[in-house]
C-alpha cells in the first residue's frame, strides 16, 4: 500500500483522484482549506483529511511529516477577465495558488520521496496554449508545466517521475462558472453557453472527472515508469 497525497482534495478533480486512489487500496491523505469539503470527499473511505493552504510554506512542509509515494498537486484556481481588468491582487493570487503551490508541494515531497515515487501536477490545456480572458490562469499553468519539465530532468536518475495532466474543460464547478459566465455575458441559454465553452474540444462535450482520474492512476502505475516530464492532454484532441 502506497501513501498518496492529493492537494485540493475537497472538490472536483481532486475529489475524483483521491477517491480513485482510495478505491485502488492506497493510503490517501487529502489536503484543502475546508475540512467539511474534505470529509465529504472521504465519505467513510478512510482517508486522512488535513486542512492546509498550499501557498503557506509552513503548512505545506507540515504535510510531509512522513514521506509520500505519490503526490498529486491539484490545488488550483482561476478567474476569467480581460487583461485590462485583471487586478494585481488577482494575478498574484492565481500565481501563488497554481504555480507557487505546486512548487512548495513538490519541493517538500522530494525531500523524503524514494525511488519509484510519482509527482503529478494537474495543469490544464491552458499550459499548452493561450486563450483570451484567462491570462493569469494561463501564465500560471504554463509555469506549472515548466516546473514539471525541469523537475523531471532533475529526479530521473533517482527513479522518480514528474508529469502533468492537462485537461480541457472538466465537468466541475469551474466549468459551471465558465458556462454561467458565458450565459450572463453573451445572453445565451445554457445549451448554447455549454457549446461555446467546449467549442475547442473536437469531441464537443465536457470531460468527465473519471477521465482525468484514469490519467492520474496511469501516471502513478508501474507501467508509466518511463513516462517523465510529459504533459498528458485529456482534452478530446483540443491540443
Amino acid at each position: 500500500m502506497r501513501r498518496v497525497l492529493v492537494t485540493g482534495g475537497g472538490s472536483g478533480i481532486g475529489r475524483g483522484i483521491a477517491r480513485a486512489f482510495a478505491a485502488a487500496g492506497e493510503d490517501v491523505t487529502i489536503a484543502g482549506r475546508k475540512m467539511a469539503a474534505l470529509q465529504e470527499t472521504d465519505g467513510g473511505r478512510g482517508m486522512t483529511c488535513v486542512t492546509a493552504d498550499v501557498t503557506d510554506e509552513d503548512a505545506v512542509e507540515a504535510l510531509f511529516d512522513r514521506p509520500f509515494d505519490v503526490v498529486v498537486a491539484n490545488a488550483g484556481m482561476g478567474r476569467a477577465a480581460p487583461l485590462t481588468e485583471t487586478t494585481l491582487e488577482d494575478w498574484n493570487r492565481t500565481i501563488a495558488v497554481n504555480m507557487t503551490g505546486t512548487f512548495l508541494t513538490f519541493r517538500a515531497a522530494l525531500r523524503g520521496m524514494e525511488k519509484g515515487g510519482r509527482l503529478i501536477a494537474v495543469a490544464s490545456t491552458a499550459a499548452l496554449s493561450g486563450a483570451p480572458r484567462v491570462a493569469a490562469y494561463t501564465a500560471s499553468k504554463h509555469g506549472v508545466l515548466g516546473l514539471v519539465r525541469s523537475v523531471a530532468r532533475e529526479v530521473a536518475k533517482k527513479g522518480i517521475t514528474c508529469n502533468a495532466i492537462c485537461p480541457g474543460f472538466v465537468d466541475t464547478d469551474l466549468a459551471e462558472a465558465a458556462i454561467t459566465g458565458v450565459m450572463a455575458g453573451r445572453g445565451v441559454d445554457r445549451a448554447e453557453a455549454t457549446r461555446m465553452v467546449v467549442a475547442g474540444n473536437p469531441v464537443g462535450r465536457l470531460i468527465s472527472v473519471e477521465e482525468v482520474t484514469s490519467a492520474a492512476l496511469y501516471l502513478a502505475s508501474p507501467g508509466a515508469s518511463m513516462v517523465n516530464g510529459h504533459a498528458l492532454s485529456v482534452s478530446g484532441g483540443e491540443t
